[in-house]
């Protein structure tokens, strides 16, 4: 009965969801998944409310672990398997320690770890319109995957520098797409969204030390992005921020609570984000500082 309670509520947001566009009344809504490591576990609670309360989502975007969780949604898989396998998850899934003079390790295997959830290899695949931000060493500019295959453009949206191998792809050198949108609220317009909500995972910084080289380099960045402007923000109608600023980049056992912190931040914006759906949407310039996948091609 469950399976189809599920079915018959889907079913009946996608005809609300046409009668809406042929009426022209209700403005299409981009969901904007920033980066966070671990912490994007919470990512899965922003969309369980979401589709709680039958908030509509035309488009998706991610930038790092955001990416991860937007093509995984895309593509259809339910969210309880998505939350179970995010409790399962360690470092070895998706990194493998190596040595070199770029970084400390590769994240080849992420592009394997996508097809734990499903088989689907393109964006043509995807069930919902989906676009991964990555961002080019060499211009500093922001990339928007939003064709051809997905593993590489997730490998390259997730490459955290100093971490994680820049990617090479299509020409381009390319690392986490943190660097240069935080939350990707400017591919959500892109891809055609009239409202965008976004998910900020701030990192914080912890009272104990940090442990180790990828902490003292998450923590740089961290104050860096505290103390610059950040541009993103004036692209995101309705800004929700779970509580996770004290999980660990690798505490993925943590993830009943990641989950329930992106419940609870989504829950208390809902009447932001009702009353954003019900406004005249705003009107935006194009893209500023970026590149399509068809710009470097």
């Amino acid at each position: 009965m469950g399976t189809a309670t599920k079915w018959i509520h889907k079913a009946v947001r996608g005809l609300r969801s046409f009668a809406y566009a042929g009426e022209g009344v209700r403005p299409r809504v981009g969901l904007a998944l920033g980066g966070g490591f671990a912490r994007g576990i919470a990512h899965i609670g922003v969309l369980r409310v979401l589709e709680e309360h039958e908030i509509p989502i035309d488009f998706i975007s991610g930038t790092s672990v955001g990416a991860l969780i937007a093509a995984t949604y895309a593509s259809g898989t339910p969210l309880d398997e998505m939350e179970r396998q995010g409790f399962a998850t360690r470092f070895s899934d998706f990194g493998r320690w190596t040595l070199s003079r770029m970084g400390m390790a590769s994240n080849e295997r992420l592009e394997h770890f996508l097809h734990k959830f499903t088989p689907a290899e393109f964006f043509s695949q995807m069930k919902l319109p989906l676009s991964i931000v990555a961002t080019d060493l060499m211009t500093g500019r922001s990339v928007h995957f939003t064709d051809g295959e997905i593993g590489p453009a997730l490998r390259a949206s997730c490459a955290y520098p100093g971490l994680f191998l820049p990617v090479e792809y299509r020409g381009r050198i390319l690392v986490d797409g943190f660097l240069t949108e935080t939350v990707p609220a400017e591919a959500a317009r892109d891809l055609g969204a009239e409202i965008v909500i976004g998910v900020h995972l701030e990192p914080g910084l912890l009272h104990s030390a940090p442990r180790n080289t990828i902490e003292v380099i998450s923590r740089s960045f961290s104050i860096i992005q505290t103390s610059a402007t950040q541009v993103w923000h004036s692209d995101v109608d309705v800004l929700i921020e779970p509580e996770v600023h004290h999980i660990l980049w690798d505490e993925f056992v943590k993830t009943p609570q990641l989950v329930a912190a992106g419940e609870a931040a989504t829950r208390a914006a809902m009447p932001r984000i009702q009353a954003a759906l019900a406004a005249e949407p705003r009107k935006f310039p194009r893209l500023r500082n970026t590149r399509h996948l068809h710009d470097i091609e």
